[in-house]
This record gives C-alpha cells, sequence and structure tokens, in this order.
C-alpha cells in the first residue's frame, strides 16, 4: 500500500517564502518612526525635557563647580551630557516595544512570514536613528549655550559620532527591558534604574570630587568611559588638567563595553521575544 501525497498549492502559485530578513527590518524600522512621526509629542516633549535638563546644569550647578586647569563648566559638561542623553531617548524605545506586546502588534508579527530577529532588528534600528536625531538637537544646543571645542573638528565630531555607538548598544538593553517589563508604565519605571549610572559618573562632576569609597565605582563604570572618550576628543589638549591619560585610555574600555552591553542583551532580548 502506497501513500499519495496530493498538494493543495494552486497552479502556478509560487510558495510561500519568508522575507529577506534586510526587507523585513527596514519594514519594521520604517513602522516605528512613522509612528513617532504620526505622534509628535512623543519626540518634543522628550526635546524639551532634555532642553530644561541642559539649562539646569549650565545655569543653576553651573556657577557652584569650580575646575582644575582653567577648563569652563559648560565645556566639561556638555560632552558629559550629550553622552548620557542616550539613556534619555533609550527610555522610550523601552516603552514602546512594551506597548506594541501590550497592544499584539507583535502578534500579529510573528504570524507573518518573517525572521523573528527582524523585529527587533528593526526596532534597534529605528530607536538608533531617532537617537541621532535627539543628538544632533542636542549637541546644537550645547553649542547654543556655550560651548566650544577645543581640538580640532575632526575629533570633535569622532567624539559626539561615537554617542550613536553607545546609544546602539544600550537600546538592546531597553529592549530587553520593555520585553519584560509587561506594559509601557512598567517599561519606563524599569528603564529608571539605569539612570543612576549617569550621576554616579564623571558625566556632571570630577570623579575626585566624590566621596572616596565612591570613586571607584564612578571611574570604572560604562558611562564613564564614554564621557571621557567623548570629552578627551572634544577638549584636546585643553582637558589634560581633566583627564591626564591619551584618548585610547577612554577609547578602548568604552568600545569593549558597548560590545559587552550587545553580546549580552542581543541574546537576552531575541530569547525573550522568542518565549513572548
Amino acid at each position: 500500500m502506497t501513500a499519495t501525497t496530493v498538494s493543495t498549492r494552486l497552479p502556478g502559485a509560487a510558495p510561500a517564502r519568508h522575507a529577506t530578513a534586510f526587507r523585513s527590518t527596514i519594514e519594521i524600522a520604517k513602522r516605528t518612526v512613522r509612528k513617532y512621526v504620526r505622534t509628535p509629542q512623543l519626540v518634543v516633549v522628550g526635546t524639551i525635557q532634555g532642553a530644561l535638563f541642559l539649562f539646569i546644569f549650565r545655569y543653576v550647578f553651573g556657577g557652584a563647580i569650580q575646575l582644575p586647569g582653567g577648563v569652563s563648566y559648560v565645556d566639561f559638561l556638555v560632552p558629559g551630557y550629550v553622552a548620557t542623553s542616550i539613556l534619555f531617548s533609550g527610555m522610550g524605545g523601552a516603552a514602546g516595544m512594551a506597548e506594541d506586546l501590550e497592544q499584539g502588534f507583535v502578534d500579529r508579527l510573528k504570524s507573518l512570514p518573517i525572521r523573528r530577529a527582524a523585529v527587533l532588528a528593526g526596532r534597534s534600528l529605528a530607536e538608533t536613528g531617532l537617537l541621532t536625531w535627539s543628538l544632533i538637537f542636542t549637541i546644537a544646543l550645547g553649542f547654543a549655550v556655550g560651548f566650544r571645542g577645543h581640538a580640532d573638528p575632526l575629533h570633535v565630531a569622532a567624539g559626539f559620532g561615537l554617542c550613536v555607538v553607545y546609544g546602539f548598544a544600550f537600546t538592546w538593553l531597553f529592549l530587553f527591558i520593555g520585553l519584560v517589563s509587561g506594559n509601557a508604565q512598567a517599561a519606563q519605571g524599569m528603564s529608571m534604574l539605569v539612570f543612576p549610572l549617569t550621576f554616579v559618573s564623571s558625566a556632571f562632576v570630577p570623579v575626585a570630587s566624590m566621596p572616596s569609597w565612591l570613586q571607584p565605582i564612578a571611574r570604572h563604570q560604562p558611562i564613564t568611559y564614554m564621557v571621557d572618550t567623548v570629552r578627551s576628543l572634544c577638549l584636546g589638549a585643553h582637558g589634560h588638567a581633566l583627564l591626564p591619560h591619551a584618548t585610547a585610555h577612554y577609547l578602548v574600555p568604552s568600545l569593549l563595553w558597548s560590545a559587552a552591553l550587545v553580546l549580552v542583551f542581543v541574546p537576552l532580548a531575541l530569547w525573550r521575544f522568542a518565549r513572548t
């Protein structure tokens, strides 16, 4: 007795295929960007909030902080503020990921013949693009409040360009937070747990001004290395009183931390996404 296999595919119909990973990634990224474009308050409110924080640090606290070597506080502050602004932008990515899960959008994507990894890759790509736009505005605002780079323009641009690299790495951390949080409100609350890193770092005050027991923690955490890399590239020789080492001393650990974030949270985010 032999079994006969009957094809149910219509004559001339092409077999079902998965969309290419690249095309799926781009389409999901475009959808995320369109969502922000159609609800501009998501971007505008965050931009205004960032500007207010910069004004507070520049004009309220700046007069009380004296730095060695004749470095003005605004030149010290802006590279640190720009580098840490990636965390403010990332919080929106966590909430957006949680919202897509809560509203069933991710379930609809899973029913389509697309690569599962493309869903997160597209979201990460979109968040990185939006982060870049936010960085451009923040950098322009920094120059408006008095920041002046003391290195050549290429080094200053490279310093701020590295913030995009750091932002991409942290994007995966925030996507993972969005996947495990359950809803957008919880995602925002969990994202706030990352913010102490910005204050226990060299972003707003020199590490040497902190209590002795706190200095080792502040000096060897990822945000400090990232901030010091950007600051070293922007200030050049003018910042040697604050940063005694060459730029490579800060650049290598900051890139290693970025790679570590990607290597840890990409698999975790993919694992969690598969279980949702």
